[in-house]
C-alpha cells in the first residue's frame, strides 16, 4: 500500500497525519488497529485497492449506522473515543467479510456541503448575464443532487453580505477575501433539475443515505448535521438522476430543459476526473447545444483544469480554485473568471465587474 508502506505504517501515518486534523476519533482509531495485529490481518483480507483508512471506516460506520455493530454504534454516538477504538477494532476483526463486501461493493463519496456559498452567485451572476429569467440546472458529478438545490438554500458570508433564502434549513457560511462584494443578485426560478454522475445517488433511498452518511466521521457533527440538512432538502422535491459519462449523457440532459429556459450546467470538482481530451470534448458538447439557443456553463475547478476558463495567471497546482462563467450563443462563446475559491467553497474571492452585462 501507499508506495510500498505496509499497512501498519499507512494506518499509522493516517492516524497521525490527514486524520489528526480532520478527524480525531478516526485518528486515535487508525493508530490503535496500526498496533493490532488481529486487525492487520484482518484488513489485509480486504482487496488491496479498498485497504485505505477512510474506506475501511466508511465501511464500518455503515454496518453501525445499519444496525450490525450495535457496540460501535453506541460509542459513536456517545462520543466515547476509548469505548470507540475497542468497538471498531472488535468489529473489524468479527465482520471482516462484511466490511470488505460494503468496501467493495461502495466508492467513498465526498459531499457538495457548502458549495452553494460559490455556486449560488456565480449562477445568478451568470443567468444574469444571459438575460435569463427561468434556469434549467444540470449538475455534472452529481452524486445526491445536493448542489441542484443551491436556489434553496442561505448563505451568509464573513463581510457581511448574505444571499438565498435565511429560513431554509440549510445554511451555508463561507468567508470572503478581499475588498469586493459578492454580486447579490436573485436566483431565477430554476424549472429542471438534473444530475449526471457514473453512480448517481437517490436521496429517497435510506441505504443509499446510510452511506452517504457514513462517509463522514461521527465526530464531524456539524458537517453531518448539515449533509442531513440537506438530504432532506433535496428528498423533498427530488432530482432526475442520469447515469453515464457525462461527455455522452450531456445532451439528453440539455434536451429536458425547456427550449425558452437557460441550461446552466454546473461542474464543480468533478473535471479533474476527466482527460484533457474529455474535457474538451465536453466544451464541444456545449458548443453544439448552443445552435439553436444560449446555453451556460459554470465552473468551480483547480488552475487550469476547465477548458478556456481564464486562470489569472494563477499557477497549476496552487491550491485554490477558479470560479469561472460561461455563455454559448451559436457561434459566440463569452467566458471569464469571476474569481477563486479555497476549501472546497468554505471561502472565496470575487474578482469580476457585476455592473456590466457581457452576454
Amino acid at each position: 500500500m501507499g508506495g510500498g508502506r505496509s499497512v501498519a505504517e499507512v494506518y499509522r501515518g493516517f492516524g497521525e497525519g490527514e486524520a489528526a486534523k480532520g478527524s480525531p476519533l478516526y485518528g486515535r482509531i487508525a493508530v490503535a488497529v496500526s498496533e493490532s495485529e488481529v486487525a492487520l490481518r484482518a484488513i489485509e483480507k480486504v482487496p488491496v485497492r479498498k485497504r485505505r483508512p477512510g474506506v475501511v471506516f466508511a465501511a464500518l460506520y455503515y454496518l453501525a449506522l445499519a444496525g450490525r455493530a450495535p457496540e460501535l454504534a453506541a460509542a459513536y454516538a456517545a462520543g466515547d473515543g476509548d469505548a470507540a477504538v475497542g468497538a471498531a477494532i472488535e468489529a473489524l476483526v468479527g465482520m471482516t467479510d462484511a466490511v470488505a463486501e460494503v468496501a467493495v461493493r461502495r466508492p467513498l463519496r465526498g459531499n457538495e456541503v457548502g458549495h452553494g456559498a460559490v455556486l449560488y452567485p456565480a449562477v445568478a451572476e451568470v443567468a444574469w448575464r444571459a438575460g435569463a429569467g427561468a434556469v434549467g440546472l444540470i449538475d455534472v458529478g452529481c452524486s445526491a443532487g445536493l448542489n441542484l438545490c443551491v436556489d434553496r438554500v442561505g448563505v451568509a458570508y464573513g463581510n457581511g453580505q448574505s444571499l438565498g433564502d435565511p429560513l431554509s434549513p440549510v445554511q451555508v457560511v463561507a468567508s470572503v477575501v478581499g475588498d469586493r462584494a459578492i454580486p447579490t443578485r436573485a436566483m431565477p426560478e430554476v424549472v429542471v433539475r438534473v444530475g449526471i454522475d457514473r453512480g448517481p445517488v437517490d436521496v429517497t433511498d435510506s441505504d443509499e443515505v446510510r452511506w452517504l452518511r457514513a462517509c463522514v466521521p461521527p465526530d464531524r457533527v456539524e458537517q453531518a448535521a448539515r449533509l442531513d440538512a440537506e438530504l432532506a432538502l433535496a428528498a423533498a422535491d427530488p432530482p432526475v438522476l442520469l447515469q453515464g459519462d457525462a461527455v455522452e449523457v450531456l445532451p439528453e440532459a440539455l434536451a429536458r430543459v425547456p427550449s425558452d429556459v437557460l441550461p446552466v450546467v454546473t461542474t464543480t470538482w468533478a473535471l479533474s476526473a476527466y482527460s484533457l481530451e474529455d474535457r474538451l470534448r465536453f466544451l464541444q458538447r456545449l458548443d453544439e447545444a448552443a445552435t439553436d439557443r444560449a446555453v451556460a456553463w459554470v465552473s468551480v475547478e483547480g488552475v487550469g483544469v476547465a477548458p478556456a476558463v481564464p486562470t489569472f495567471g494563477d499557477r497549476r497546482a496552487s491550491g485554490h480554485s477558479i470560479i469561472g462563467t460561461a455563455v454559448f450563443d451559436h457561434s459566440t462563446l463569452r467566458v471569464e473568471g469571476v474569481g477563486r475559491s479555497w476549501s472546497q467553497g468554505r471561502m472565496l474571492s470575487w474578482l469580476a465587474d457585476s455592473t456590466v452585462r457581457s452576454c
